[in-house]
Formats: C-alpha cells, structure tokens, sequence
C-alpha cells in the first residue's frame, strides 16, 4: 500500500520567481467521503485516476494509489464527476531539500493559494520558504474534495 504524507499551507508572498515547471489541472470526484476519495485528473496532456483512504488522526497521512490513464478516459470520466471541478495550475517550486507544489486556484476558488510538501515520514523537518503562510493541514476545508463542493469564493470569512 501506497502512502501519502504531506503537509498543506496558504501561501503568502512570492514564489513564482523559482517555479520551474507549471500545469494547468482540472479534476472532479466520482466519490468524496471522509473514508474514501476517487478523482480524476487531467493535468496538461496526461490523465490520472487516484483513489485515497481515510486520513489520519493528525490529517497528514493516508493510503493512495495513482494510476495514469488516456487523457480521452480522463475527459470522459470528468464528465461523470460530482458537481463541482477543481481548476487550478501547480506550480513546481524546489525550496531546500523539498519540492513544494504551489496551486494556485481558478474559477470558483479564484484568490485561494496552497502550498503541499509531501515528506517520507510525519516527523521529517523541512526548510520553511518565506512565502510559506499559515498551515491548514488539518483543516477540511482545504481539501481539493472540499473545495469543490464548497468554494473558497463562497465562504463568508476567507
């Protein structure tokens, strides 16, 4: 089993200056519940489906399990998705030994920007760049799944 851990933040200043590679994305949810998420995703050229288990206690861990399939399958099964995509373009930033992925949000959560950096264990220490903000990790409403039902733009405190 394949697991992820990764911690998320807002972001707050500028990092575009060291992107290096950056992806228009759109994905939905064939299904979205705490115990279990499938999304599909095209990201440029490339289509993925990703199925995800429950979080941990600490939101920082779950199992994962991604497997590329036709950009065509991929624009199909959108097509299938809960109400509600994700359109977003992830920014590629290396900072230290980590490399950040920085989604900056379109559409119904234009004005959100979130940094992820995926470690190899919960404890693991990592630079910290200065355009890092506040971290939401264990806070739902930053979940990708969240946010398409629910947009960034839509809440009364942002």
């Amino acid at each position: 089993m394949a697991l992820e851990i990764e911690r998320k933040f807002l972001v707050d200043g500028v990092y575009q200056v060291d992107a290096h590679v950056s992806t228009r994305i759109t994905q939905g949810y064939l299904t979205a519940t705490p115990e279990r998420t499938v999304r599909i995703r095209r990201a440029g050229d490339r289509g993925f489906v990703t199925i995800k288990g429950p979080l941990n206690a600490a939101g920082t861990t779950r199992s994962e399990w991604e497997y590329e399939i036709p950009v065509a399958e991929a624009e199909a099964m959108l097509a299938l998705c809960e109400p509600g995509v994700i359109d977003k373009t992830r920014h590629a930033v290396p900072y230290g030994d980590h490399l950040f992925e920085v989604d900056q949000f379109h559409g119904a959560n234009e004005g959100l920007v979130l940094a992820e950096v995926e470690l190899e264990d919960e404890d693991e220490a990592f630079r910290v760049p200065p355009w890092l903000g506040r971290e939401v990790t264990g806070d739902p409403r930053y979940h990708n799944a969240m946010l398409a039902r629910h947009p960034y733009r839509s809440w009364s405190e942002a």
